[in-house]
């Protein structure tokens, strides 16, 4: 809950202090405009459901304090959000971390994650650098 509104705050000074940069006018541009109203309308449903998701929270909580989303639908949205998480955290997520320290090898499925990870970064990075992409560049 601290997190979730220390972020929001933290989007709304960014957008206040942004107000008389050279940067005010992507505030009052009118993608800007419609991303505002998309917040103040969809944010209700955006926020609590970031909670449930890893690595985004800290971004839509952002958001909707760059974007200036309204208290009176924030503060309910990320309530909801925050008691989802601790559900989830508290229940689901404690089972999963005893589980694995439960296990004999640890360390044996920590490494095999390990070295999948980065046989999927070097195809990938293969990949990129295939002949079809070096023809592009030419």
């Amino acid at each position: 809950m601290l997190r979730g509104n220390a972020t929001y705050w933290a989007g709304r000074a960014v957008a206040r202090g942004v107000e008389n940069t050279r940067y005010q006018k992507i505030l009052h541009g009118a993608m800007y405009q419609r991303a505002q109203r998309f917040i103040a309308r969809w944010g209700m449903l955006a926020v609590p459901l970031c909670f449930l998701t890893i690595g985004i929270q800290s971004a839509v909580n952002a958001t909707a304090g760059v974007s200036r989303m309204p208290l009176r639908r924030y503060l309910p949205a990320v309530t909801v959000g925050a008691l989802a998480w601790a559900l989830i955290y508290t229940t689901i997520g404690m089972a999963i971390f005893y589980a694995w320290l439960s296990l004999e090898w640890p360390y044996l499925v920590g490494g095999v994650l390990l070295i999948s990870v980065i046989v999927i970064l070097v195809f990938r990075l293969r990949q990129s650098k295939s002949p079809a992409a070096k023809s592009d560049e030419t």
